[in-house]
């Protein structure tokens, strides 16, 4: 099942490229692997799938320690200050990065590694009360505070479309990003240069990459429906 269905995930990466007239390299696919075992992990790993990405911080922390070191990692679910440690010599990026707090955290356990850990700044462009993220009109603000940190790179947007039945529904909210980035790179921020627009998960995908997404986080349509028992234990309050 999983070598068909990310053969079908490709091809339809590799259409919706066509279509934006981009090129296949220009966007990554992340696997999303929460709550998935690591035996299904490495059966992906070894159909040549090196980025996963996780929600949880004890997930990614154990998959980690049980699985080969070429992997890239991505934290792209909430994350909670006081567990960021856990993670800071083990991401590739943090995709979720939504409050100065966090990113002064980030920066902290950065410079404990001795690393400037790459982040994307999340972007409730939607205005959803039920998800996270900074509203776009508070995104200048906020990057220009980041940017001032040593330890930390600023890589571009993130951001988690409303869940529709139609894809169309979401065309709106990825070129939103879409210009937010440009327009936030146009301000001429220091050292604020970025390329990166993690948007589109299985459901709207090819809609995201159609609208200029770099990365997309593809879950269900790589490993399936989830098992949402699993309770995160690491630094739990």
């Amino acid at each position: 099942m999983l070598k068909e269905n990310l053969k079908v995930v490709e091809s339809n990466i590799g259409a919706a490229c066509k279509k934006a007239n981009r090129k296949r390299e220009d966007v990554t696919l992340i696997s999303v692997s929460k709550t998935k075992p690591v035996e299904v992990l490495m059966e992906a790993y070894d159909l040549g799938v090196r980025v996963f990405g996780e929600n949880k911080v004890q997930e990614l922390v154990d998959k980690y320690e049980s699985m080969p070191k070429d992997i890239s990692w991505h934290m792209i679910g909430h994350l909670q200050t006081n567990k960021v440690k856990y993670i800071a010599d083990k991401v590739a990026l943090i995709h979720s990065v939504d409050s100065l707090k966090l990113a002064n955290t980030i920066n902290k356990e950065a410079k404990k590694h001795n690393r400037v850990i790459p982040i994307l700044i999340e972007v409730n462009v939607a205005k959803e009360e039920s998800k996270f993220g900074v509203y776009p009109e508070e995104l200048e603000e906020i990057l220009r505070e980041i940017a001032k940190l040593q330890n930390i790179s600023i890589k571009g947007l993130m951001t988690i479309a409303p869940n529709v039945a139609n894809p169309e529904e979401n065309r709106a909210v990825f070129s939103t990003l879409r210009k937010l980035l440009v327009d936030m790179n146009d301000k001429n921020i220091d050292n604020i240069h970025m390329r990166l627009l993690s948007m589109g998960m299985t459901g709207d995908y090819q809609v995201a990459i159609e609208e200029g997404a770099t990365m997309i986080r593809v879950g269900t349509g790589i490993f399936g429906e989830r098992n949402y028992f699993e309770k995160e234990t690491i630094g739990d309050n």
